[in-house]
């Protein structure tokens, strides 16, 4: 192909099309968080008790925990295309499992499969968009990621709301059995795209990481200097890395590479305990909570919910490059703050204890007050599109392309492996919560924002512009990650004005 236009040869259709990785965890966040308030649903699995329904719901968090760590090695050892084809296959017989459920324990076998599968694609995923992407358009394309998961969970959301109107089993049956059909398109089409050209190049192919790359930058040209480059800048990086240690986990908390795995760790980490996950697989008690009563009103008025997730999402893509990750993130979980005190302070004053017929999870709710249900269901709105514009699409971005190529695939392991712990926790742990220490539980994740916003100040330099070998020296200096924006453009420019400057006078040189 190479010559000629092909879409194997853009990043953004490239990067965008491996997000269907992401995809599927939006539709499993939302084949649970559109069912646990149905009437069939309740019915079929004998109303389960709120610890039950955590960890059916956290099932899938803990097989995420566990493809995560496993994404690790093999993104390392069969590629990072391979690992992606892997997760379709694993989530095509979780989403089978589930779909033909019979019983709790199916179901939840069936969610740790599908968990499994998640956690290797939302690994993998942004680690194979941050080796193809350039370094200008890295952040918007690593958050295609965060956008595929808010599709995931509007189309899988609507499907549920569709369905919700079928008076059999079919109404969540249906849901469950038709997630199949992404994994099976990521599958097809994953396996014709081409290798990572770093991974290539790790693997001692350089002849194919620069044909790759050369497609990827300059369709095709292996003498454009761009491509000349970087190629130069990532072989120069994999001969330093092999001066220095085996690539181990145990390296990952070595110095100074400890420093950066803490950081995404933590990163991730405090990406859930902003409790977003969790107001989108229990928005139907949420929306309880708030005096949103009957099945069919719950389920409007968190649809409006999801396609805010989707449309905020846009800006951060289209402009994450431009703002830089840190005001991102301090922007919005400052804000993120905010509407969850909001949140819990008009629950606290206007709701009293209650309880509903067949659900005992919303033990506190605001009734015969419109105005601060109102309230309440708009910071809720508020809070999500806060979370889309900021820590859902840099949450994934980061990681992804802080560390070394030597370490990275197992770093970023450990941080997703972060996330999927903490999704694991907060899953099960929220049920009980709303339960018993009811509209507090919203202040809990409010101080939580408060306190990532202070870490993100004092500890995160920022990253937009660096190519990632250029991370090195970007983390091993001593300056404050508050004054990180300054540094100075990054050196790729200036070594492709060199090779443009050597091919000049070679050039005339010839005449």
């Amino acid at each position: 192909m190479s010559g000629k236009y092909s879409l194997l040869n853009n990043v953004y259709f490239l990067g965008g099309f491996a997000t269907m990785g992401g995809m599927l965890f939006g539709f499993d966040i939302s084949s649970m968080s559109g069912v646990v308030g149905t009437e069939r649903y309740q019915e079929y699995f004998k109303h389960p008790s709120s610890s039950l329904q955590g960890g059916i719901v956290a099932a899938m968090a803990a097989g995420s925990f566990l493809g995560a760590l496993m994404a690790g090695s093999l993104g390392d050892r069969i590629s990072r295309k391979r690992t992606i084809m892997l997760a379709a296959c694993i989530w095509i017989v979780g989403s089978i499992i589930q779909c033909a459920s019979v019983n709790a324990g199916m179901l939840i076998v069936g969610r740790i499969i599908n968990g499994v599968a998640v956690g290797l694609a939302s690994m993998i995923v942004p680690v194979y968009q941050s080796e193809i992407a350039p370094k200008n358009i890295r952040g918007r394309i690593v958050s295609l990621q965060q956008w595929a998961i808010t599709w995931g969970i509007l189309i899988q959301y609507f499907i549920q709301y569709g369905c919700s109107f079928i008076q059999s089993n079919a109404a969540f049956r249906i849901p469950w059995g038709i997630q199949v059909v992404p994994g099976l398109i990521l599958l097809a089409g994953i396996s014709v795209f081409p290798y990572s050209p770093r991974w290539l190049a790790d693997q001692d192919r350089p002849e194919e990481a620069l044909e790759v790359l050369a497609n990827l930058r300059a369709n095709g040209n292996k003498n454009d200097p761009a491509v000349l480059a970087e190629f130069k800048e990532i072989q120069d990086a994999i001969t330093f890395d092999r001066t220095l240690a085996a690539r181990s986990y145990a390296e990952l908390f070595r110095y100074p590479n400890a420093k950066r795995v803490f950081l995404g760790m933590t990163l991730q980490s405090w990406s859930q305990l902003t409790g977003m996950n969790v107001a989108m697989y229990y928005i139907v008690f949420i929306f309880q909570g708030a005096g949103i009563t009957g099945q069919n009103a719950n389920l409007q008025a968190s649809s409006i919910q999801y396609v805010l997730n989707v449309v905020m999402t846009i800006p951060a893509i289209l402009f994450i490059d431009k703002w830089g990750r840190r005001p991102v993130l301090l922007v919005g979980s400052t804000f993120m703050a905010l509407w969850l005190f909001l949140i819990g302070g008009l629950m606290g004053r206007f709701g009293s204890a209650t309880s509903f017929d067949g659900n005992s999870t919303t033990t506190w709710a605001i009734s015969n007050n419109s105005s601060a249900s109102h309230a309440v269901i708009a910071c809720s709105y508020l809070f999500v599109c806060s979370f889309a514009i900021s820590w859902g699409p840099v949450s994934w971005t980061y990681p992804a392309e802080i560390y070394p190529l030597r370490i990275r695939s197992k770093a970023v392991s450990l941080s997703t492996a972060s996330n999927w712990a903490f999704n694991f926790i907060l899953a099960y742990a929220v049920p009980p919560a709303l339960q018993n220490i009811q509209y507090r539980t919203y202040y809990i994740f409010g101080g939580f924002c408060v306190a990532m916003t202070i870490h993100v100040f004092f500890m995160f330099p920022e990253t937009k512009g660096r190519t990632l070998e250029e991370m090195d020296e970007l983390f091993n200096s001593d300056i404050p990650a508050w004054k990180t924006r300054a540094l100075p453009a990054s050196k790729l420019e200036h070594d492709i004005e060199e090779i443009k400057a050597s091919q000049a006078d070679e050039k005339a040189e010839v005449k």
